[in-house]
């Protein structure tokens, strides 16, 4: 049985000498989905599609289905190749692979939902960054994975991952949290250091509104990933340094939830409020519809 509460967990952990990732891989050999090794090479088929889906919108300009949006990861990756970033190696890198990740996605190209499509850049492009700044092989970013889908786990089960449910928060705020955790582990933190990070990239974000324009996962959620990405990044350098998040993880969870619950159903994925509904965000929603309008039917099979 998983341990839901993070204070527990830690306990577990240190007595057991474990990581979260251990944790993780150990629960899924136990609950009989596969073997350690079948577990691992099915992680890195998934880490294959996200290698992928970080560096092809970097490489040349994708657009999107709606047409609405497109070419921010290219642009922003020649600008960060000429030495221009105020962001530093890492994050700068983390950026340009969340929008790549979430460009994909909106062009309905090959992704993973980490643990959603509209918040799909994140984990890879702060696990993936780390990896390519800090010499890290893939075997440790495999790690990384199974880190996050532990916290992505108890995340889910007290509260929601659901824009529609949570607002942005429940998206982008939990892959922020989980990409933390990941980071901290995969350079050598503590458990305890990854809850603290994961805790505070959640609080980070905590109220914040689901209102794609037109119902596409566009904008804001394209660069509202590449922003959860800095933020995961933050929260872990932070762990990292000994800082604490002084309201535990568990707790900080439960807030989020309540706060989701409390939120009206216009700012909860529904485009009937926010970015939705300003005046652009209007003319935009009706040129993604003449676009459909346009798109021929697809044939009766």
């Amino acid at each position: 049985m998983f341990i839901m509460e993070a204070e527990k967990l830690t306990a577990y952990l240190r007595q057991e000498n474990l990581r979260l990732c251990d944790y993780a891989l150990k629960q899924e050999v136990e609950a009989g989905t596969g073997s350690w090794q079948e577990l691992r090479e099915k992680m890195a088929q998934t880490l294959q599609v996200m290698e992928r889906s970080v560096q092809k919108a970097r490489m040349e300009p994708v657009n999107s289905v709606s047409g609405l949006t497109g070419g921010n990861a290219f642009l922003y990756e020649a600008y960060r190749q000429e030495g221009k970033s105020i962001l530093g190696e890492t994050a700068s890198l983390a950026v340009a692979m969340a929008l790549s990740c979430s460009e994909l996605n909106a062009s309905m190209e090959c992704i993973v939902a980490c643990p959603t499509a509209g918040s799909c850049g994140i984990v890879p492009a702060v696990l993936l960054a780390c990896a390519k700044t800090r010499g890290l092989d893939r075997e440790q970013v495999i790690d990384g994975l199974f880190t996050a889908s532990a916290v992505g786990i108890m995340i889910g089960s007290r509260a929601t991952l659901a824009g529609a449910e949570g607002g942005c928060q429940a998206e982008c705020g939990s892959a922020s949290a989980m990409a933390a955790a990941a980071a901290v582990e995969m350079l050598g933190g503590a458990p305890e250091a990854a809850f603290h990070a994961g805790a505070m990239a959640l609080k980070n974000v905590l109220g914040l509104t689901c209102d794609p324009v037109a119902g596409l996962v566009e904008i804001p959620c394209i660069k509202r990933n590449a922003s959860g990405a800095v933020n995961a990044l933050l929260s872990a350098d932070l762990a990292l340094a000994g800082v604490k998040s002084y309201i535990p993880f568990d707790e900080v969870v439960d807030a989020m939830y309540a706060i989701g619950k409390a939120m009206p159903s216009e700012v909860r994925e529904t485009a009937k409020g926010g970015l939705a509904v300003s005046p652009t965000g209007q003319r935009m929603r009706k040129a993604a519809e003449a676009v459909q309008e346009d798109q021929p039917e697809a044939p009766d099979l």
